[in-house]
């Protein structure tokens, strides 16, 4: 078994795409229309046939509370793998990405958090 799909709510799925390919740098996989909302995933330039981030709308009534909170708390709705936290850390700052936590190490485990302006916090990582 191996996971195939994930997503992220997003509010609004066009910000959501320029966001996670502009700057996170992710490529489009599928963009179908489905009524309003559209089936939108991207994946990882690295692994084109790996698992899929759906950007999910965020019209269901339990999603506002469920992110609002997420965010209140300092929860990362997901965790991406990169090979150096401190160089994307910049890249992505350069970019204009906002941080809400700084590269932090922890033993063997880098992280840093950004906001997706689309109503997430994304945990950037790397374990030794």
């Amino acid at each position: 078994m191996k996971i195939h799909l994930t997503s992220v709510f997003v509010d609004d799925q066009e910000a959501a795409l320029r966001f996670y390919t502009d700057m996170l740098g992710f490529v489009t996989k599928h963009d179908v229309p489905m009524g309003a909302d559209r089936w939108l995933t991207v994946v990882s330039p690295e692994d084109p046939d790996g698992t899929e981030l759906l950007l999910e709308p965020s019209g269901h009534p339990a999603v506002a509370p469920y992110k609002e909170a997420l965010v209140r708390d300092g929860i990362p709705a997901a965790s991406f793998a990169v090979d150096d936290v401190p160089a994307e850390y910049r890249r992505l700052r350069g970019l204009g990405v906002r941080f809400t936590q700084e590269p932090l190490t922890a033993g063997p485990v880098t992280t840093a958090v950004l906001d997706d302006t689309c109503g997430n916090l994304i945990q950037l990582m790397h374990s030794a």
